[in-house]
């Protein structure tokens, strides 16, 4: 095989083994944005998509994202938890709140038996402010 067959095999049409991710920058979404901003004429938002391989719902998305203030390159894998001893510490105080919620459920139960109890055996209990 010659050199000028191995230039033109590499140079294949054809679809690659391993397709790869496209990864869009943030100055690249900002062009986009502004250049589809400016589109007005009919069919001018398509052809931008078009020349540039792009789906509508990227643009949605972007839009959307610049929208909220949170348009970034995208960022793959795990987001770190900034928060994660505040996070831990909100779970704690919520299993306690739980548990004291239940074992005051419990106290005020208990009172109430020993109320009815003792109409039921006519003895007077001092008055509380309830």
């Amino acid at each position: 095989m010659s050199a000028a067959e191995k230039k033109e095999t590499n140079m294949s049409p054809e679809v690659t083994e391993k397709a790869t991710r496209r990864r869009f920058t943030l100055a690249y979404k900002e062009q986009i944005l502004a250049e589809a901003d400016q589109c007005t004429a009919a069919g001018e938002l398509g052809e931008l998509l078009r020349r540039e391989g792009l789906y509508s719902s990227n643009l949605s998305s972007w839009r959307r994202q610049r929208d909220q203030g949170t348009l970034a390159p995208n960022q793959r894998g795990r987001k770190p938890n900034p928060n994660k001893k505040e996070t831990q510490e909100m779970a704690k105080l919520k299993r306690d709140n739980a548990r004291l919620t239940e074992r005051l459920r419990q106290a005020e139960l208990i009172i109430e038996v020993q109320k009815k109890v003792s109409e039921m055996m006519g003895i007077k209990l001092p008055e509380t402010g309830d």
